[in-house]
């Protein structure tokens, strides 16, 4: 797994990285290919936001949330992951996709 952070308008510290790095390793747990993640954390006045982009092979997933502390904006970021991640891997354990468009039905018929 390899972590990329991107601070805007507020100081990086080891500790929120830390913290970063023990929540997302749990999600690369899930994955069977490696995995990149980029975090980015912005501050404005009192709302502090936060965004994760999870790339592994051909998936990507992307999640966004604001709150009032960064601990806080990095957990709701591993829920947002997290559920996406789970939804994508019951739909490709159960071989699911999507329906045929009106286009496509009428194509095989």
């Amino acid at each position: 797994m390899r972590l990329c952070f991107t601070f805007r308008h507020c100081e990086p510290t080891e500790a929120l990285k830390a913290f970063a790095e023990r929540k997302f390793a749990r999600i690369a747990k899930s994955l069977k290919r490696s995995c990149e993640v980029h975090l980015i954390f912005s501050v404005d006045k009192y709302r502090q936001s936060g965004e994760a982009t999870v790339k592994s092979g051909r998936f990507s997933f992307v999640a966004q949330t604001t709150d009032k502390d960064l601990y806080a904006v990095i957990d709701g970021l591993i829920d947002k992951v997290d559920r996406q991640l789970k939804d994508h891997l019951h739909r490709a354990e159960t071989g699911r996709t999507r329906a045929l468009s009106a286009a496509e039905a009428l194509a095989e018929a």
